[in-house]
């Protein structure tokens, strides 16, 4: 089992090297990259193997298990691509939208985990590939998304886009934010695109503080080809950056190709609970005052799961007042 933790909290990687002495106990391995053992090993990691960071980091491991925030999880993604390792994410950080398990369950996410209590999802990808003079000269990938951003904060990007090689429309902006429906609620979230259930097969184009009376977020195919072009002769440079991790200048002229990825990234899912109990979970929202036959059934105590995140999150909302 390879395990991941936030290394600059210490709260992460004290719970991390607890999580691995119970993996440990239970006569499972434990596998940790060579930048996180120091850190685990100052809280009592047990022997455990150490690898280098790279791609193939989480090569015959059955699952990895990630102990932070959406930000520690997009980094273990990085290391389980290639060899399709699926990740289970323990949140320390604040939404934590990607995580599954919550640091209060530890005993419960080592259960699960050690009886092999999970399911698996595919989460789409997108590849980016970055052309200079019709030259491809970088190109990379997203789980969120594959943003182009200004480069100077004092200058906007003039950028054209394209769908499926068609021109759409030309934007003075601050940005465009190429999504999956992954990434739907986070930087997506932020530049005001729509949240979208993860089965939904679709790509996400979003321009951020766009000069322009057509400057709506569009929901496209999961086959079509987004394009970016910076214009030739604009003042402006922009910036890719895949999930805020990567990134590669882009000159004036420079054109971003983005594409549904050729592979996906495996997350664990420990609990049953649909999409909107999660959204209505790490967003806090209020839902008080709603009689549909779900709430009939919780009422009732006939309808509970694994995950009583739904409920916890109804018993919340119902201690705020209504609001108008």
């Amino acid at each position: 089992m390879l395990i991941l933790a936030h290394t600059g909290r210490d709260e992460a990687s004290k719970i991390a090297a607890e999580f691995a002495r119970a993996i440990v106990a239970e006569g499972l391995a434990v596998r940790v990259v060579e930048e996180d053992a120091p850190a685990l090993e100052r809280w009592g990691l047990p022997e455990a193997e150490v690898v280098a960071v790279d791609p193939c980091a989480g090569e015959g491991c059955e699952i990895a298990v990630v102990f932070g925030g959406d930000g520690t999880l997009l980094r273990a993604a990085e290391l389980v691509r290639e060899c399709g390792t699926p990740l289970v994410g323990v949140n320390l950080g604040h939404v934590g939208f990607l995580a599954e398990a919550d640091v209060d369950d530890l005993d419960h996410t080592v259960r699960r985990v050690v009886d092999r209590e999970y399911t698996v999802e595919e989460r789409m990808t997108v590849d980016a590939r970055v052309f200079v003079d019709d030259q491809e000269v970088a190109r990379s990938w997203a789980l969120n998304e594959a943003a182009v951003e200004k480069a100077s904060r004092e200058r906007m990007l003039e950028v054209v886009v394209a769908i499926d090689d068609r021109p759409v429309s030309r934007w003075g902006c601050d940005g465009i934010v190429c999504a999956t429906p992954t990434g739907s609620t986070a930087y997506n979230f932020s530049a005001g695109g729509p949240v979208v259930w993860p089965e939904v097969q679709a790509l996400l184009m979003v321009p951020i503080s766009a000069h322009a009376l057509f400057a709506r977020p569009m929901v496209v195919s999961p086959t079509s080809l987004l394009a970016i072009q910076v214009i030739p002769d604009a003042p402006a440079s922009g910036v890719l950056w895949c999930d805020g991790r990567r990134t590669y200048d882009l000159p004036p002229g420079a054109r971003v190709e983005v594409r549904q990825g050729e592979k996906h990234i495996r997350l664990a899912r420990l609990h049953q609970a649909p999409f909107t109990d999660r959204l209505v979970r790490k967003f806090d929202l209020p839902v008080t005052g709603w009689r549909g036959a779900a709430a009939q059934r919780m009422s009732e105590g006939r309808d509970r799961r694994p995950d009583d995140s739904a409920e916890r999150s109804a018993d919340r909302s119902a201690d705020r007042p209504e609001e108008g």
